[in-house]
């Protein structure tokens, strides 16, 4: 992929730069859903791709694993350019569509 702009370590960099696009839909999400911004930068901070959405538009995108503050599992999805990083939304993954370790999809 170009210039890997999907590479944790480029998210988390334009992420502790505050490079952030919070969208009105993720933000929407995340306050229906409990989760805080800090929640989401400490999941991106402490995890890792489990998915990748390249061809998505207008931008390549990813589900990263990571952990809240709490040290709860938390999903987060993000849209990725060379300026900044795109939230889309954050949840809690649950094992009705997760395996147990959260990272791999039920089978339908």
């Amino acid at each position: 992929m170009q210039n890997n702009v999907l590479e944790i370590e480029k998210i988390r960099e334009l992420v502790n730069a505050r490079k952030i696009d919070w969208t009105k839909h993720c933000l929407n999400r995340l306050h229906k859903r409990n989760i805080s911004m800090l929640d989401v930068k400490n999941a991106i901070n402490s995890g890792f791709v489990i998915e990748y959405y390249k061809e998505d538009y207008p931008y390549p995108s990813c589900l990263i694993l990571g952990y809240n503050m709490e040290n709860k599992v938390l999903h987060v999805v993000c849209g990725v350019s060379y300026e900044c990083i795109h939230m889309i939304t954050a949840y809690y993954p649950n094992q009705d569509k997760w395996e147990e370790d959260m990272k791999i999809r039920r089978k339908k």
